[in-house]
């Protein structure tokens, strides 16, 4: 047969991609964000001004850009909820990030000095609302990480009130403790999403899915 011979070649049937699990990757980027910036909102760190600087490179790069590759990845495991949850957080961080450096004059400052931080408020708030439904889903994964949004529920909430003035130092207090408790149990997850998938087996046990949708 000559090669002209061949017009057309057709392929039929599905080729699997594998993809490993982006959770281990995406809980170790929340877990080290939320060490770095509690250790400032609790007062360890910062100094007398409360400098955010270098939370910064933890925001960007694990806070950020780790959980949004993590929820790439997601995507591609047709996992909706895991993919807007790691790319949705991903993009908080991005965005409290640049509102860091605005604040510190990085985009000079006329643009620091005219700033309204209420304006971060309302976009705590924001997350908050969605960080409630995400609770919701939350239930039907397992129960660690359904302990990770219920404390990020506290965490926005405590950020919202304080950040809007619309309550005192134990708003501050609560947004501060919650983010470290975050920390820990994402460090537990991501602990056991690495562990569990290595050995195949329930290295670090994370609780089965509950609530009434949960079938």
């Amino acid at each position: 047969m000559k090669n002209n011979d061949v017009k057309e070649v057709k392929v039929v049937g599905h080729v699997q991609e594998l993809v490993g699990n982006p959770s281990a990757l995406g809980l170790l980027g929340l877990a080290m964000v939320t060490l770095v910036a509690s250790s400032q909102k609790l007062g360890l760190t910062g100094g007398p001004t409360g400098s955010v600087a270098y939370v910064l490179p933890w925001a960007i790069f694990l806070g950020a850009l780790a959980q949004f590759v993590a929820g790439l990845y997601d995507f591609k495991h047709n996992n909706t909820f895991g993919a807007t949850a790691f790319c949705g957080y991903g993009f908080f961080w991005f965005g409290v990030a640049m509102t860091w450096m605005i604040k510190m004059g990085m985009f000079g400052q006329a643009v620091a000095a005219t700033g309204d931080i209420r304006q971060l408020g309302f976009a705590f708030l924001g997350y908050f609302i969605f960080t409630v439904y995400m609770t919701i889903g939350s239930m039907g994964t397992n129960k660690v990480l359904f302990i990770i949004f219920f404390l990020i529920d506290l965490l926005f909430l405590g950020l919202f009130m304080s950040t809007l003035g619309w309550g005192g130092e134990t708003w501050h207090k609560l947004a501060a403790w919650s983010e470290l408790l975050i920390s820990i149990f994402s460090f537990y997850g991501s602990a056991a999403s690495v562990l569990n998938t290595h050995y195949n087996q329930a290295v670090l046990p994370v609780g089965k899915p509950f609530g009434p949708w949960v079938k």
